[in-house]
C-alpha cells in the first residue's frame, strides 16, 4: 500500500505538472514584482500584495529543491494557490496597466478585489500546513505563518479615503451640481489621478478605448459614457490655447490611438509597454518584440527583465524584427494608415564616449603586449567599480569573455585585476549568468587556490556573489569550490577569512554542500574562530555551524564537551545575535543526543535560556523554548 502511495505521488509530480506549477508561480510572482507603474488610488495595496506575495517565494523554492514526490492534498493546494496567484496578477495588472478613472471611479469594487484575492490566497495555504509531509523547514514555515496574519489583517484594516478625490469626483460626475464645470477641481482632480501630462493622457486615452472595447455597447454604459466625457474634460484643461490649436489633440501618437480603436490594429502590431502600433519593432533575448524606444527606455533605468514575461534577460541586445516590421507597414498602406514618426533613439556623446573607450579597452585586454593587457585590464576594473550603468555597458560591449581568459594569464597582477573586475561586474544581476555562462567558476576557484593575497580575498568574494544564484550553487560545489575557501577560512587574512566564511554560509545553504563542507574540514577553523573572538567573527561561525548541525557528519563533529561548553558560554554572555545562532546550534546538536542536552545543563544553560525565551531576539525565543522543551523531555526519560 505504502509503495503503490508513493507510485502515484510519483507520477503525479511528473506527469501532472507538479514542476510546471511552482514554476508558473515563481514566474508570476516575478512578473508582478517588475510591475512599476501602479495607479495612484490603488499604489498602496498593490505594493502591499506584492510584497506579500513575494513571501511566498522561498516556499516555492524549497519545494523545487527537494526534488521528490508531492503529496496528492499539497498538490492540490498548490494548484489552488496557482488560481489564485493568477487572481492576484490579473487585479495587480489591471492597477499596473488599467484606466486610472475607471480605478478612481470603482474604488470601493476594486478593493472588494483585494479582498477577494486575500480570501482566495488564505484558502490555498490553509492547505499547505502539512509542512512535515512536504519537508519545509521551520522558518518557511513561520514565514506563511507570518504571511496568513498579514493577509487575515489587510481585510480587517480599511485604509483612509482620499475624502477630496471622493468629493471632487463625485461633483464631476453630478449632473446638477453648478460646479461641475469647474475648471479648479478638474485641475485637482487631474493632478491626484496623474493626468496633466501630454503622455499620461495618450496612455490613458489607450486604456479607456481597451476599457469602452472590454464594456461593449449595452453594459455599464452610463459609468462608461462618464469616464470618456471626463477624459475630454481633462484633454481640454490641459492648458494649452485654443488660438494656437489644441496640441493634445493633434498629437500623431493620439491620432494614431483614435485610428487603432476603429481599426482594430492587430494586436501583435501593438507595443507590450505603451499599447502604441510599433515602427521600429526588435527582439530582445525572450523572444518578445517591443518598441525600440520604449524597451531601450526600460533597459537604461536599470531593469534585466522582459516587461512582459518578466524572464531574467540572458543579453541586452537588441535586435531589429524586419519581418513583423514588414507586416505593419503593408497593414499600414491596405488601410490607409499613417505611422506616427518618432525620433530615432540616441544615446549622450559622453555615453558614446565610454563605450567607445570600453571597446578600445576589450581589444587591449587581448593584447600581445603584457604591459597594454595590464592596464586595460586596470582600467576596466576601475570603470566596472563606479556605479552600475558602468558595468551594464561593460557587459553590453563584450568585456566578459576575455576577463575570464586573462583568468589563466601567467601574471599574476592581470588575474588580479580580472577577477576583481569580474566581481564588480557580478553585482549586477544579469551579469552573474552571463559569466557563469562563459565559464569563469573554475577559473575563478582557480585563482583562489593560486593568486596573490588579494586575488584569494576577490576571488572567494566573487564566489559569493555568483552563488546568489543557485544554479551557481550547485555549480561552485560540483567543481570543487569548497576546498580552497575552506583553506582561506583557515589561513587568510582577516579580510580572506571573512570573504571565505560569507561565500561558506551561502553555499551550505545547498544540501550537498554542507557535506562537501564538512568533508572539507570546515568545523575545525569554525570553532578556532570562536575561541578567538578578537577576530570579530563569532557570528558568522554560529551561523554556519547552525546550518552544518543539522547533518548527522556535522555534530559529530560539533560534540566534544569543550564546543557545548564555549556555546554555552555565548549563550550566557554573548551578544543577542551571539545568543540566538549558539542556541541553534545546541538545538540540534541536542535534537537526537542526550547527552548533549545533560552537559549544556552542568554548564549552567537552564536560566539563560529562560531568559532568552522571554527577553531574546524572536528567533532566539523560537529555539530556547524548544531547547527548554527537549530538556524537559531528556528530564523524564532520566
Amino acid at each position: 500500500m505504502a509503495m503503490a502511495e508513493k507510485g502515484k505521488m510519483g507520477i503525479l509530480r511528473n506527469n501532472e505538472g507538479g514542476d510546471d506549477v511552482i514554476a508558473e508561480m515563481m514566474e508570476m510572482i516575478e512578473t508582478v514584482g517588475s510591475y512599476t507603474n501602479f495607479r495612484r488610488t490603488q499604489r498602496k495595496e498593490c505594493l502591499k500584495l506584492v510584497r506579500r506575495l513575494k513571501l511566498l517565494i522561498p516556499l516555492l523554492e524549497e519545494t523545487k529543491e527537494l526534488n521528490q514526490a508531492i503529496p496528492t492534498r499539497a498538490f492540490q493546494s498548490f494548484v489552488h494557490l496557482k488560481k489564485a496567484l493568477l487572481s492576484a496578477k490579473k487585479l495587480l495588472k489591471q492597477c499596473n496597466f488599467g484606466s486610472k478613472i475607471f480605478l478612481a471611479l470603482e474604488g470601493d469594487a476594486v478593493m472588494c478585489r483585494f479582498h477577494g484575492v486575500y480570501d482566495k490566497l488564505n484558502e490555498a495555504l490553509d492547505g499547505l500546513m502539512m509542512y512535515e509531509e512536504l519537508g519545509i523547514t521551520e522558518e518557511v514555515q513561520e514565514q506563511i505563518e507570518l504571511l496568513q496574519k498579514q493577509l487575515q489583517g489587510a481585510k480587517r484594516r480599511t485604509d483612509t479615503l482620499d475624502i477630496e478625490l471622493a468629493m471632487d469626483m463625485m461633483i464631476i460626475f453630478s449632473k446638477d451640481d453648478e460646479r461641475n464645470a469647474d475648471i479648479a477641481i478638474l485641475e485637482r482632480l487631474a493632478k491626484k489621478l496623474d493626468l496633466y501630462s501630454i503622455g499620461d493622457l495618450e496612455l490613458e486615452t489607450v486604456a479607456v478605448k481597451k476599457l469602452v472595447k472590454e464594456r461593449g455597447s449595452t453594459k455599464h454604459v452610463e459609468s462608461t459614457q462618464q469616464i470618456v466625457d471626463l477624459l475630454k474634460k481633462f484633454k481640454k484643461v490641459a492648458g494649452f490655447d485654443e488660438n494656437n490649436g489644441n496640441v493634445l489633440e493633434d498629437s500623431p501618437t493620439l491620432r494614431c490611438l483614435d485610428r487603432c480603436l476603429s481599426l482594430l490594429v492587430p494586436h501583435e502590431f501593438l507595443c507590450p509597454i505603451s499599447l502604441e502600433i510599433m515602427t521600429d519593432p526588435v527582439i530582445i533575448a525572450t523572444g518578445q518584440t517591443y518598441e525600440r524606444e520604449n524597451i531601450q527606455k526600460w533597459l537604461n533605468s536599470n531593469h534585466r527583465t522582459c516587461p512582459k514575461t518578466g524572464e531574467t534577460l540572458s543579453h541586452l541586445a537588441l535586435a531589429p524584427n524586419f519581418a513583423l516590421r514588414n507586416l505593419i507597414i503593408q497593414w499600414c498602406e491596405k488601410n490607409n494608415f499613417e505611422l506616427p514618426k518618432k525620433e530615432s533613439y540616441m544615446m549622450s556623446e559622453d555615453q558614446n564616449a565610454f563605450i567607445d573607450e570600453v571597446y578600445s579597452l576589450v581589444q587591449n585586454m587581448s593584447s600581445s603586449q603584457l604591459s597594454t593587457q595590464i592596464q586595460a585590464v586596470e582600467k576596466i576594473r576601475m570603470l566596472s567599480k563606479e556605479n552600475p550603468e558602468n558595468r551594464i555597458l561593460i557587459a553590453n560591449c563584450g568585456a566578459i569573455p576575455p576577463l575570464v581568459k586573462l583568468l589563466y594569464s601567467p601574471n599574476q597582477k592581470v588575474k588580479e585585476h580580472s577577477v576583481t573586475a569580474l566581481l564588480n561586474l557580478s553585482l549586477d544581476e544579469a551579469n552573474k549568468r552571463l559569466i557563469a555562462r562563459e565559464g569563469a567558476i573554475p577559473a575563478v576557484i582557480e585563482v583562489l587556490q593560486n593568486g596573490t593575497d588579494e586575488a584569494r580575498e576577490n576571488s572567494a568574494a566573487t564566489l559569493f556573489s555568483l552563488s546568489m544564484l543557485n544554479e551557481n550553487k550547485v555549480m561552485i560545489g560540483c567543481l570543487k569550490g569548497i576546498p580552497p575557501l575552506v583553506k582561506l577560512l583557515r589561513n587568510g587574512s582577516i579580510r580572506g577569512k571573512k570573504d571565505a566564511a560569507t561565500a561558506l554560509f551561502n553555499l551550505s545553504l545547498n544540501q550537498s554542500n554542507k557535506t562537501r563542507a564538512i568533508k572539507a574540514g570546515i568545523i575545525e577553523p569554525l570553532l578556532h574562530l570562536l575561541k578567538e573572538r578578537s577576530l570579530g567573527m563569532v557570528d558568522e561561525a554560529l551561523s554556519i555551524l547552525a546550518l552544518l548541525a543539522k547533518q548527522p557528519e556535522g555534530q559529530s563533529g560539533m560534540g566534544q564537551l569543550s564546543v557545548i561548553e564555549t556555546l554555552v558560554g555565548f549563550v550566557k554572555d554573548g551578544t543577542p545575535k551571539n545568543k540566538e545562532c549558539a542556541t541553534a546550534v545546541l538545538l540540534e546538536l541536542g535534537l537526537n543526543n542526550s547527552s548533549v542536552i545533560l552537559a549544556a545543563l552542568q554548564y549552567g544553560v537552564y536560566d539563560h535560556l529562560v531568559e532568552l525565551s522571554k527577553s531574546g531576539t524572536s528567533r532566539a525565543q523560537r529555539k530556547a523554548n524548544a531547547l527548554l522543551q527537549q530538556m524537559s523531555k531528556c528530564e523524564h526519560i532520566l
